[in-house]
């Protein structure tokens, strides 16, 4: 591919990931009913996650949350920490293809990083091989038992709004899990209205997350309530949490 064609802001760039969108959603059984019922129960979407990377073909703009940069919602919250990320130990969770684990990781931390599917991991390393960061293959619901009570610092960014609703508390109470008794949960998600219709996935999160997030051991520090830019194209939340106190792990 050339230059121009890899540019996320470029016409061809585009229209590659609106073709691929396309066919994508063909092969999804969360939108295709038909699909769903004549496929094996697979709640994670684990086969469509590894089908995206298959039939990328090292084309990012057919991995359609690839946008060979941090999230600008990461960025700017990374760029605004008055103490700093450095010297934390942070999470990346479904990393994809590496961009925001290398943002917090060019601002110090210890990034460990980790996707459910096994070609995400290999493209990140391949994208940076000079990185610091750790990438792993790991399962949100089957983490490793070392990084229980581990992380300083948690980054979800499009994780929990991957997920259907029934699985949510269980994510929830997951992400809870890794952080150490001062550490943080930063989570960053398309926004919905609680009575909205919701059409996914992705299913955007409605304000109801925080009260279940509190239910599986999280305290909202701080929630950003986000309106469409130009950057993030559509409403968003940005929330902070810290693990509830006296909660056992």
């Amino acid at each position: 591919m050339d230059e121009i064609s890899s540019d996320p802001a470029s016409p061809q760039f585009a229209a590659r990931r609106a073709k691929a969108r396309e066919e994508l959603d063909a092969i999804d059984p969360a939108k295709n009913p038909e699909l769903l019922n004549a496929a094996p129960a697979d709640p994670l979407r684990r086969d469509w996650f590894e089908a995206v990377y298959r039939l990328a073909q090292n084309d990012p703009a057919r991995v359609p949350w690839a946008n060979l940069a941090p999230h600008p919602l990461t960025k700017a919250w990374v760029g605004a920490q008055a103490k700093g990320v450095s010297g934390l130990r942070a999470l990346d969770v479904g990393c994809g293809l590496g961009d925001n684990a290398e943002c917090l990781a060019a601002a110090g931390a210890k990034v460990t990083a980790f996707d459910l599917v096994p070609a995400a991991v290999e493209w990140a390393r391949t994208r940076f091989p000079r990185t610091e960061v750790e990438y792993q293959g790991a399962d949100l619901f089957a983490l490793p038992n070392a990084w229980r009570g581990a992380f300083d610092l948690v980054h979800e960014c499009y994780t929990l709004q991957a997920l259907s609703a029934p699985l949510l508390p269980q994510a929830l109470a997951a992400l809870a899990s890794l952080l150490t008794p001062n550490g943080k949960l930063l989570l960053i998600a398309r926004a919905r209205d609680e009575d909205a219709a919701s059409e996914g996935p992705p299913w955007p999160l409605p304000p109801s997350i925080f009260a279940e997030a509190r239910r599986q051991g999280l305290t909202p520090l701080s929630i950003e309530d986000i309106a469409a830019t130009a950057d993030v194209g559509r409403r968003h939340w940005r929330a902070l949490f810290g693990r509830a106190e006296g909660r056992a792990l």
